[in-house]
Parts: structure tokens; C-alpha cells; sequence
């Protein structure tokens, strides 16, 4: 028989996401799952106007700030809280979110993205009791979510971790690369600094000296260190994830781990296919992991395997919800966001019921990936074979007709833009004159 889940839904929850990225699945399936549980939910996002905007489980959308200030985030939320608390109050003391009195109920926050769970922690004092977060401190989260931090706290733990360096200089970022052996990976420390349309990329994987040497060339524009890394091979079934939330007392009854079948870009992206699958090495990693690091919170892992030691090498650290939490929604509706506001407000979290074989999609990317790799198969796995889409949903199908129209409109644009580039290269390309003997010398480009 189903475990009906006790949910305050007294309590709404502000769902904060300072990243712009349209496209951002793991914010309508965090209003999705709220909702249906009867939880009044708020959105601090880009635009009222995305995809997941038109989502029929959320009351409101609230412009985020243009800034990632966790000052300016904590001033927005306070005035959220009060326009919510106004358009709900009916004369009833008490009202939702009333800051009038000291017994009025509280608001759950729930960041969506790394520099929102950052800033949220760096304030957190100040926000409580008004607001409801995990026992979370900017320092805490940094030794996770800062790529150069979680290194040294692999280091410092004894954890398989890709063999990683932190040039100084242009020169040794090339003679650093030459030893890890090209290609390696190249990552910012502290991806949420990039500046907007920079054309820096958070990841990406350089394959020649001169690739090294021009990224690290932009240092003082990404704001935070280079790190380049050993890029461990990539194959079928290599790359796994385990989600979970750490309660306030260190327990971790909703956790899993899960496999990625497809990604974007192909072999080294976000998930774009997943399914749930037993893995106890990974998932016992991830909880002696939280147990050493006093983490509470929701949490999403990666992990790959090196197929030549057998050991899984922890790549990422998230501090808040994976975009693909909801392909580990049990047979009674649990998941990571759901047990996070059972938690905070003050009601037990029973224990998942694992769902092996479930699988989570996401259409747009799932898409990219076949056409860059039609043939790619993985294992199948056991048990269930239910398939949750990000973006569609029978009771809420607004945001996937408005991802289809807005996707579209992104990869013309794109298109659009690479065709001008192109064609501007070649129209302002120099032409060779005929060589008049047969020693001539090439111009490099």
C-alpha cells in the first residue's frame, strides 16, 4: 500500500534559481513534485516568461536580481515573501508568510543552482526564522561546490578523484598539461563567477598547448582559477550519479544511484537519458562522503568509473537538487525536494522504495545526443521500466509545448549564427595568388 506522505502545506516553498539558463528541466520538476503534494510554490527565476514559468503548480514567478549579491537575493526574497503573504491574506491572523508577528508560518527556500545554495548559506542567519534551510554554511558547501576545493578534499579524504592541477602561469599551464597527457579536461573553480554570453564554458576538454596556453590566457575575464585535470575515458555504462538529501540529524533515507545512458555533449554532458540502478560502491562513497563532511542538504554527485583500476572517481559535487532528481521518485512520490520539506518542516522522512529501472529523459537534449550517436546502447536495467520526461507531463503539458517553440527558436538562432560566421570567414579570407615556382611557402592560420 502507498505511504501517504504528512506535507505541511502551510508552508510554500520559493523555488530560487540565479543561473539564466532557460532550459533548466530540474526547476519544473521541483515545482511539479511540490505541487502535486498540495505545497503552494514560488518561483525566484530569469523570466516569468520561460518554459517552466507556464507550469500550472506555480502561484508566481519573480524576476531574479541582476546580480548573484546575496545581498540583493535575501532583500528580493523578503519582498517576495510579503507580496505572497498579501495576496494570501484573508483577515486571518496568522496568514501565510505574515512577518507581522512572531507566530506567522515560514517560507521553505529551495536553490536551484550552485551560486543561489551559496548565497542563500552566506545569509542564512539573517533569513531564519523567515525562511526554512538546511543547517548549510558557505564555507561548508565551497569544500564541495569550488572544483579546486573538492579536489584537495578528495585529496585530503583518500577519494578517487581525476589527478588535477592548478597552474600559475601560462607556461606551466602547458608544461602541467603535457604531463597529465593530452587531451585533458580544463574547469573553472568557480563556474557561477563566468560572465554571461562570455563564450567561456565551464568544462570543456582542450586537445592541443595552444588550447591550454589561450584558455588560461582568460583567466582574470572567468574570475576563478584554471584547473586541468586527467580526462579519464569515457564509455558505455562508465558514468553513474547518486542523489540524496541529508537530513538535520545526518541521516540519508532518500538516497540513490543512477546511470547515464545518453548526454549533452555526447560522453561528456549533463544527462540527457538516466536510469535507476543499484550501484553500492557509488552509493556508499556518497554516504561516508556526507558523514565525513557533517553535510545536511540535497546533494547530486557524478561519478566515473576507470575501467582499468575499478575504482569511481567522484568528478562533481553539487550542494542542491540535480536537474534529473526526479528520476528518483519512488512508487509513493518521494523524492530528494519532497523529503527536504517533510524535513525542514518537522515531519519524518520515511525510507525510499527503490524503483530499479526507471528512467528519466530529457527530451531536447536526449535528441542531440541520437543524432550525435544513434547507436549507443547501454545495459538494461531490472525491474520497473516506467519513463518520467523532463519536460512533458499529461497534467502539465503547457512547458513542453513552450520548450518546443523556445528550443526551436535556440537552434535556429544558432544555426543562424554559425552560417554568419562562416560565410563572413570565407568572404574575408585573403586570396592566394598563383605560386610562380614550385618553392612557395604556406601561411599558417
Amino acid at each position: 500500500m502507498p505511504r501517504r506522505q504528512s506535507f505541511d502545506a502551510s508552508v510554500p516553498t520559493v523555488l530560487v534559481r540565479l543561473d539564466r539558463n532557460p532550459f533548466h528541466h530540474g526547476t519544473l520538476g521541483a515545482a511539479r513534485s511540490l505541487g502535486r503534494a498540495g505545497i503552494p510554490v514560488h518561483a525566484v527565476v530569469e523570466s516569468g516568461a520561460g518554459p517552466a514559468a507556464r507550469s500550472r503548480y506555480l502561484r508566481s514567478t519573480h524576476a531574479s536580481p541582476p546580480t548573484a549579491s546575496a545581498a540583493e537575493l535575501a532583500a528580493l526574497l523578503n519582498r517576495v515573501a510579503d507580496e505572497i503573504a498579501a495576496a494570501d491574506r484573508d483577515g486571518t491572523a496568522g496568514a501565510t508568510g505574515d512577518a507581522s508577528d512572531g507566530t506567522s508560518t515560514p517560507f521553505l527556500v529551495l536553490p536551484l543552482d550552485d551560486v543561489s545554495a551559496l548565497a542563500l548559506a552566506r545569509r542564512r542567519s539573517e533569513l531564519s526564522p523567515r525562511f526554512l534551510l538546511p543547517a548549510q554554511t558557505e564555507k561548508q558547501l565551497l569544500r564541495v561546490a569550488d572544483k579546486a576545493a573538492l579536489a584537495e578534499t578528495c585529496a585530503a579524504l583518500g577519494l578517487p578523484h581525476p589527478r588535477t592541477e592548478l597552474p600559475a602561469g601560462t607556461d606551466e599551464a602547458a608544461a602541467m598539461a603535457w604531463s597529465l597527457g593530452l587531451p585533458v579536461v580544463a574547469k573553472w573553480s568557480r563556474p557561477w563567477l563566468l560572465p554571461a554570453g562570455g563564450g567561456l564554458r565551464s568544462t570543456s576538454i582542450v586537445r592541443s598547448l595552444a588550447e591550454v596556453r589561450e584558455l588560461y590566457a582568460r583567466t582574470p575575464e572567468a574570475g576563478s582559477r584554471l584547473l586541468l585535470q586527467e580526462l579519464l575515458p569515457a564509455g558505455r555504462d562508465l558514468d553513474w550519479f547518486f542523489h540524496g538529501y541529508v537530513d538535520t540529524e545526518g541521516r540519508c533515507p532518500t538516497g540513490a544511484t543512477g546511470r547515464k545512458e545518453r548526454s549533452w555533449p555526447d560522453g561528456a554532458g549533463l544527462t540527457a537519458v538516466g536510469r535507476w540502478a543499484v550501484n553500492p560502491a557509488v552509493d556508499r562513497t556518497a554516504r561516508e562522503l556526507f558523514e565525513a563532511l557533517g553535510y545536511r542538504g540535497v546533494c547530486d554527485l557524478d561519478f566515473r568509473l576507470d575501467p582499468t583500476t575499478g575504482a569511481y572517481h567522484l568528478l562533481d559535487f553539487n550542494p542542491r537538487p540535480g536537474a534529473q532528481f526526479r528520476l528518483f521518485t519512488d512508487p509513493d512520490g518521494l523524492d530528494v525536494v519532497r523529503a527536504l520539506h517533510l524535513d525542514l518542516t518537522g515531519r519524518a522522512v520515511p525510507p525510499h522504495s527503490p524503483a530499479y529501472g526507471r528512467r528519466f529523459v530529457v527530451e531536447n537534449y536526449a535528441a542531440l545526443s541520437f543524432l550525435a550517436s544513434p547507436r549507443r546502447r547501454s545495459a538494461e536495467g531490472a525491474g520497473e521500466r516506467r519513463t518520467e520526461w523532463a519536460w512533458w507531463a499529461a497534467d502539465d503539458p503547457r512547458p513542453a509545448l513552450a520548450m518546443g517553440r523556445a528550443w526551436l527558436v535556440h537552434l535556429l538562432r544558432k544555426a543562424l549564427t554559425a552560417f554568419r560566421g562562416l560565410f563572413g570567414s570565407r568572404r574575408q579570407s585573403p586570396r592566394v595568388p598563383p605560386a610562380r615556382s614550385s618553392s612557395h611557402q604556406l601561411t599558417p592560420r
